[in-house]
């Protein structure tokens, strides 16, 4: 089962995937974290994103793809993996596409976490005061005009790949404002089609 989930920050991919690993015995894989692992080991590529991003530049999609194509391989993503924040661009979707192909791994699905953005902003600010009232620090990513921020960038950049993935009749679609398990029994139904 290898997976792609889209959608935009606090759409409720991170809690959906988590589900998924446990449930499935797949890994979630995060580009940083791969990122960061591949740069530590010392790989080739790590060693080529580490010279990049000390030289204070973005990782070119090339080696960020080569990085996901290194990290497929691993035992652990021999039964499939759940990718979460990439591709984060129609370009990086093309790249992961003809990686995948070159190694004869089709996606299963391309699940699209479909919300109201209005209601999204609302709960992150709602979660901020929330956060103050117990005298919590609240983390820069729930402070609501960076998030708002951060919804501007997924539209401009994240949510043509939506519309890259359907054009290719592989996007699915969940209601990510129904409760969290509800979220899930819909993620699950599309799965169990995908696998028969």
């Amino acid at each position: 089962m290898r997976l792609i989930l889209l959608g935009p920050p606090g759409a409720g991919k991170g809690t959906q995937a988590a589900r998924l690993v446990e449930k499935h015995g797949i890994p979630q894989l995060s580009t940083g974290d791969m990122l960061r692992a591949a740069v530590k080991a010392g790989t080739p590529i790590g060693l080529e994103a580490k010279a990049i991003m000390e030289a204070g530049k973005l990782v070119p999609d090339a080696v960020v793809v080569g990085i996901v194509a290194d990290r497929i391989e691993e035992p652990d993503a021999r039964k499939g993996f759940i990718l979460d924040g990439f591709p984060r661009t129609v370009a990086q979707a093309e790249a992961l596409d003809r990686m995948l192909a070159q190694k004869g791994l089709p996606l299963s699905a391309v699940i699209d976490f479909v919300v109201d953005e209005t209601i999204l902003v609302e709960r992150i600010a709602g979660r901020a005061r929330e956060m103050q009232a117990r005298g919590e620090a609240v983390r820069k990513d729930d402070d609501p005009e960076v998030f708002k921020t951060r919804l501007e960038a997924y539209r401009e950049q994240t949510a043509p790949v939506s519309a890259y993935y359907e054009s290719k009749g592989q996007l699915e679609r969940v209601d990510g404002m129904q409760p969290i398990d509800d979220v899930t029994r819909q993620l699950e139904a599309i799965l169990a089609r995908h696998r028969g």
